[in-house]
């Protein structure tokens, strides 16, 4: 009774689960990828996704599906990815604005900015691998689109929060304010729409695809901090052998906890982290009109980056080595930065959340303050109802690769048989990637794409 009186959005846990992934992804690690489709299948069967997640399973399946060679399927689901990320996030947003009280677990999940960015690119290496230039196209072009809107895209959802804090009867005073987004201009798309322009007989498009994606590593040293790789669409006049390396898995979201400690002399809500020396550091404050003094605990997701085993990529043509693959995209840090707009809102919406949360706990526990051990355990109660309700959004693709690797080489025409080789830091061979009797044309587009998710 103690704890529906204190949260509107009910008692029972909204934590994140995933636990179920983890067969999915061992099976992914181990290059088992028509067993990893299956198992991604079996859990839709069993109502692992829910509807206001079904964002995530079109998304994996599709990436799933991907690795394993079935890129019509792939094209399928991550067509049905976008369009649930298009749908859904104009109805969580309005969702949100209407209640403070609702944790970001019950909303419906649109994906994240850099999940619908690479749905695109990975629905454009379908294409290429069916050879359809014009779908490859259009998903690069609707990927540098969506990056273009991202700025305005926060903007409307700030001024939303906003509209909507002001008639929320918890009117905690926050503010809503978006970060302004930096990420412009993604290298990956730009490597594929220059060789795929390059293929098509197009060398001004190409050389101009190019010059942006050098503009993206001198521009934006936030994302590509590391050296542009020595990428070509022509060289000498002969054909260019493009091989791509998908390395790795992407990053996903953990918990960050946060402390809340109020001050309503100074009106002030000051937000408080444990830094790496295990000490207490502030996070942010806030100027809101308080009207208690409390302490409480709450947490907002952030992006983490998976480590991979892989630290060094060979390609070799009839067992000669041609040469090494270059890093040209680190997902992780692509998506630390597209996600820092929308961090920005989830921040502000949580801290109100727990400001009117922290409160009413506050409020009840006066009430429910009545001596003894039945009045701990009623104050008890409720700690432990606000502390479940306040679990941070974890939910994110646990399929997308973590780095992109590329290179080109001028070889000569002909029938190889093609490998790309990943390996550790201390030289222990991974996996191989097998490409035999590949050919070579003097023209048009030789590319290959390896997958290793160790």
């Amino acid at each position: 009774m103690w704890c529906g009186a204190v949260l509107s959005s009910g008692c029972s846990s909204v934590a994140t689960q995933r636990g179920f992934y983890d067969p999915i992804i061992a099976d992914v690690r181990a290059e088992d990828y028509p067993n990893a489709v299956a198992k991604l299948e079996k859990a839709k069967d069993k109502n692992k996704f829910t509807n206001k997640d079904r964002f995530l399973y079109f998304l994996d399946a599709g990436l799933a599906n991907h690795y394993a060679g079935n890129y019509q399927l792939s094209n399928e689901k991550l067509h049905l990815a976008e369009q649930a990320a298009e749908e859904l996030f104009t109805k969580s947003i309005s969702r949100a604005a209407t209640s403070i009280l609702l944790n970001d677990n019950v909303l419906e999940y649109s994906g994240e900015d850099y999940e619908v960015l690479y749905a695109n690119l990975i629905k454009a290496l379908n294409y290429l691998a069916l050879g359809e230039f014009d779908g490859a196209f259009v998903e690069i072009r609707r990927a540098n689109q969506k990056l273009a809107l991202l700025e305005d895209k926060y903007a409307s959802a700030a001024q939303e929060y906003q509209r909507g804090a002001e008639s929320d009867t918890a009117n905690t005073g926050v503010v809503y304010e978006s970060k302004p987004v930096r990420f412009h201009n993604d290298a990956f798309a730009r490597y594929l729409s220059m060789h795929v322009y390059a293929a098509d007989g197009k060398p001004d498009d190409a050389r101009i695809d190019f010059d942006f994606l050098n503009e993206a590593f001198a521009t934006q040293p936030f994302v590509y901090n590391f050296p542009r790789p020595e990428v070509f669409y022509r060289k000498d006049d002969k054909p260019v052998l493009s091989v791509i390396a998908l390395a790795g898995l992407g990053p996903r979201k953990e918990a960050f906890t946060l402390r809340i400690r109020t001050d309503k002399d100074l009106g002030l809500v000051q937000v408080l982290y444990t830094d790496s020396d295990g000490r207490e550091a502030e996070y942010g404050h806030l100027p809101l009109p308080v009207k208690a003094d409390y302490y409480f605990k709450f947490a907002i997701p952030r992006v983490d980056a998976r480590p991979s085993e892989i630290t060094r990529i060979r390609v070799l043509a009839d067992s000669v080595e041609i040469g090494e693959l270059q890093l040209l995209e680190d997902v992780a840090a692509v998506a630390e930065e597209t996600f820092e707009a929308k961090k920005s809102l989830i921040y502000l919406r949580s801290v109100a959340r727990a400001v009117a949360k922290g409160l009413a706990a506050h409020n009840m526990k006066k009430k429910a303050d009545t001596g003894g051990l039945e009045g701990w355990l009623k104050k008890a109660a409720i700690d432990v109802a606000t502390d479940v309700s306040e679990n941070a959004d974890l939910r994110s693709a646990q399929l997308l690769p973590g780095k992109i690797f590329v290179g080109d080489f001028a070889v000569e025409p002909g029938t190889y048989d093609l490998a790309v080789e990943f390996y550790s830091p201390e030289g222990l061979l991974l996996s191989r990637d097998l490409f035999t009797g590949y050919t070579i044309a003097k023209r048009g587009l030789n590319l290959i794409e390896a997958v290793s998710p160790q």
